[in-house]
């Protein structure tokens, strides 16, 4: 049976382990490894009771976290066993692990050539060790780059890297350089991010008892249009407000997202939606662990509004190259609903915040910047 790329379903597993907190991150994880093998199993235990969701070949997986480079070859191998169990695979299917810098070493690297991974996701955030310690990173500004040359001498080509910008420790020049130096290492692809200060957070503390200053938003401002600026000059599509790539290295999975696409997440916080429901499993290990072993998954779901599914539409359609496609809106929503939105657009579109090419909506270059709070303008509440 031939599937169109429309039929074709996303896969992600969320792995809640890392070796330390980062000082800004708010994602469900735990530093305590003690439980790794019950967690896995429930893994498992959830990928079997979720078979029948996916009943047409997988494009993508991509294994998030928390840390997935925390496990050991075996321990990914058993999940990739539990997968190709009960679902099938495209041949070309783009799969991803996350990785930090300091569990890429040579024995690491190696055994993942085992293993059907054909696309890493660096946590490098900076080739600067003040900003890595800023961030409470576990990896050195020499793991960075030493990892990223042992991933390519291995022969892996398809490596995105993450970059933060805007942080109190990072001037212009440094951003510059951390820029340039990626493009020196040839890296395909780039998700970089303004730090932003989470509440709850190491990075929120520090800056409140003043270790850190605050975050400067003109200067990460600055930061982002000179990212886009060097990216775009040295050939990277920049085909969503965080992502730029090489042509043909544009993230397969992160697209299925943008573009609405159904994709179930698998694993304690992870997310998981069909299109017209959203589910979300439970962020808490134990009790994603104790609810599995009686055969039952932890979750809610909610039932997405017409206003919910545009609102969501409006968001992400914004945030990427692709832009609104008015004929899908037109063909999937009450002309109530769209009346509505269209007098949230006129205004926007008057001021140039946003282009309406033909059938479609972008956002203007000019304010990517501002882009989800331009979204949020448009949103119907």
């Amino acid at each position: 049976m031939l599937f169109s790329q429309e039929n074709l379903m996303h896969l992600y597993i969320h792995i809640p382990f890392c070796k330390q907190k980062c000082s800004y991150c708010n994602f469900h994880f735990s530093t305590q490894l003690h439980s790794k093998d019950a967690l896995i199993s429930a893994l498992l235990k959830e990928l079997e009771l979720r078979k029948n969701e996916i009943n047409s070949p997988l494009e993508t997986i991509y294994f998030g976290g928390g840390t997935p480079s925390i496990l050991s070859d075996i321990e990914l191998g058993k999940i990739f066993n539990k997968i190709e169990q009960h679902f099938d695979i495209q041949q070309d299917a783009e799969i991803t692990l996350e990785a930090n810098p300091d569990d890429l070493n040579a024995a690491k690297v190696e055994s993942i050539r085992q293993l059907p991974i054909n696309r890493f996701s660096i946590g490098v955030q900076s080739f600067f060790d003040e900003d890595l310690k800023l961030m409470n990173r576990a990896h050195s500004s020499q793991e960075a780059e030493s990892s990223i040359k042992r991933i390519q001498d291995s022969g892996f080509e398809n490596i995105t890297i993450d970059l933060i910008y805007g942080s109190p420790t990072t001037t212009d020049k440094m951003w510059k350089y951390n820029l340039l130096k990626t493009i020196d290492l040839q890296i395909p692809h780039i998700s970089s991010y303004a730090l932003t200060v989470e509440p709850k957070t190491l990075l929120q503390h520090q800056i409140k008892t003043k270790k850190w200053n605050q975050i400067d938003d003109e200067k990460q401002e600055n930061q982002f249009n000179t990212l886009v600026e060097i990216l775009t000059k040295n050939g990277f599509d920049h085909y969503e407000i965080s992502n730029f790539g090489k042509p043909h290295f544009h993230s397969k999975h992160n697209s299925a997202y943008w573009l609405g696409k159904p994709y179930v997440g698998i694993g304690p916080s992870a997310h998981s939606f069909d299109l017209q429901t959203r589910s979300w499993n439970v962020a808490n290990n134990s009790l994603y662990i104790k609810s599995l072993e009686k055969n039952n998954i932890s979750r809610e779901t909610e039932i997405l509004s017409e206003s919910d599914r545009l609102n969501e539409l409006t968001m992400i359609g914004l945030r990427t190259s692709y832009g609104i496609d008015l004929e899908k809106i037109k063909s999937e929503f009450s002309e109530e609903i769209l009346m509505i939105w269209k007098e949230n657009l006129a205004p926007l579109i008057a001021d140039k915040h946003l282009i309406q090419q033909e059938n479609t909506i972008y956002l203007s270059p000019k304010y990517r910047f501002f882009a989800d709070g331009i979204a949020a303008e448009m949103f119907i509440v």
